[in-house]
């Protein structure tokens, strides 16, 4: 068992959240909980950053808290549309806060005079 989660994990909150809207009950209950426990998760990976970005994994270690993993950024949109689905179907302002810190991150540090671009390391407050 690899303890490691993939900036591409981030999906799964908004796809639990989508699916969730299909049903009602106990298991709408678990779905949504789950999707904001992990979306939380996508977040911190992000906040936890100086420089405002998630890397692209973190590792989990027993009795610890995560860490990255890699020190890069290649532009991922997952834990930003996680967070619009999760603002859409919960109406829970979080989602939208965490969603333009993120985004402003992301203006801030990798837009250029001709568009976007991944970063190298994203462990400093002046990523490259």
């Amino acid at each position: 068992l690899v303890h490691k989660m993939d900036h591409l994990a981030c999906f799964t909150p908004g796809m639990l959240a989508l699916g969730a809207q299909e049903i009602r009950g106990a298991t709408y209950d678990t779905y949504m909980t789950l999707a904001e426990d992990l979306a939380y998760t996508c977040y911190q990976m992000y906040a936890r950053e100086p420089s405002g970005i998630a890397p692209e994994f973190a590792v989990f270690e027993a009795g610890r808290d995560f860490k990255e993993g890699a020190k890069h950024y290649i532009l991922r949109p997952e834990t930003l549309e996680s967070l619009f689905i999760l603002w859409r179907t919960t109406k829970k302002p979080q989602y939208r806060q965490w969603g333009w810190q993120i985004f402003q991150a992301i203006e801030k540090h990798c837009k250029t005079p001709s568009g976007y671009a991944g970063l190298v390391d994203v462990r400093t407050a002046h990523p490259s």
